[in-house]
């Protein structure tokens, strides 16, 4: 069955309670039943692009520049990036209301409670909306988004993990901080983590998983300080696998003057100048920047009515990179070449084109 095709909305999709989207009985602007091309990039320029976060935090901004990029060299009508919803379900539903009222065909969302959110993308699609699952996927094991582009999260905090219990000789005490305890991706990460520790039969022990220390950066400042005052000293290793923790840890660390080796996440400045000067062992990078150019491309295919997915909801793993001294300076090309080759992905494997 099509996934994402473009009809006229008929009657009004009947509004629900909390953490549902309502659609009004309206037809996106720019859609045309008629749509199409001769494969995988025929002309795009009725696609107008929503890249939707669940809010305000570091690890988006890459998709603005991003999705700019994709609007220029796709020729996509346009990409557009809010991240108003707050961090509460019914909010960004609202905020996705608003933009297939004001013309918006694609949407690439990631979406705020991972257990609610598939009936969001159901409703778009139902209503003829193309919609992609990016940065994170529903919890279980059904997404109702055409695709979701995704860091494998798992191998990510698995290789991070890794590498924590490489900077330490093989044996020693760990300490994981991470995100949203109820995220989805949080559960997988501290599965990856655990995963690496099993590994060393005993020889690395896992002291503390904190959970909950990346709504900003104050509450992970002090997390983090909470941890080094009251068990610094057992400490051999943090590994932190959400944004905010690794730049708290990595300040906090360096102002204990405690020898604890520290891998992060993703590659905030502080994180990056800490690998160059020793300070910081190594953090895994996501790509946040491929997923909202790759995926909007996708969106546009799907949008557009040139291609539809051959397995509707399939996963994708958008890359993780582990950097460390070594290749500090160069890894950015890794995770270029990594976006291109997810998106001959789609091209070759993934997508059915007309």
């Amino acid at each position: 069955m099509r996934i994402t095709q473009h009809v006229r909305l008929g009657a009004v999709i009947a509004a629900a309670a909390a953490l549902t989207l309502a659609l009004g009985a309206c037809t996106p602007q720019n859609a045309d039943p008629d749509a199409g091309g001769d494969g995988a990039g025929g002309d795009l320029s009725d696609v107008h692009v929503a890249l939707v976060p669940g809010g305000a935090h570091p690890y988006f901004q890459p998709w603005i520049e991003a999705g700019e990029k994709a609007a220029k060299d796709f020729g996509l009508g346009e990409v557009t990036f809010n991240e108003t919803a707050e961090w509460d379900q019914t909010k960004q539903n609202d905020v996705i209301n608003s933009l297939v009222a004001n013309g918006y065909n694609a949407f690439g969302i990631f979406g705020v409670s991972p257990t609610d959110i598939n009936s969001t993308f159901k409703k778009l699609t139902d209503a003829g909306v193309a919609v992609g699952s990016i940065a994170s996927c529903p919890a279980g094991d059904e997404n109702l988004a055409a695709f979701c582009l995704s860091t494998d999260t798992e191998e990510a905090a698995y290789q991070a993990a890794a590498a924590a219990i490489e900077a330490i000789g093989g044996k020693g005490t760990i300490v994981h901080m991470t995100g949203n305890n109820v995220d989805s991706n949080t559960q997988r990460r501290i599965e990856g983590v655990q995963r690496a520790i099993d590994e060393t039969d005993g020889a690395v022990t896992l002291l503390q998983t904190i959970t909950d220390v990346d709504t900003d950066l104050a509450t992970a400042q002090k997390a983090a300080s909470d941890l080094l005052a009251a068990s610094g000293s057992e400490i051999n290793a943090i590994v932190t696998t959400a944004y905010n923790p690794a730049v708290a840890s990595a300040e906090a660390i360096a102002e204990s003057g405690l020898e604890i080796q520290l891998v992060a996440i993703d590659d905030d400045a502080t994180i990056l100048d800490g690998i160059r000067d020793g300070s910081v062992y190594g953090t895994v990078a996501q790509n946040p920047a491929g997923q909202a150019y790759v995926g909007s491309w996708v969106l546009a295919q799907l949008a557009s009515g040139t291609c539809e997915m051959a397995e509707p909801g399939v996963i994708v793993d958008s890359g993780s990179f582990v950097v460390t001294k070594d290749n500090v300076d160069t890894y950015d090309d890794e995770r270029v070449a990594f976006a291109e080759k997810v998106k001959k992905q789609f091209d070759d494997e993934l997508l059915t084109c007309k």
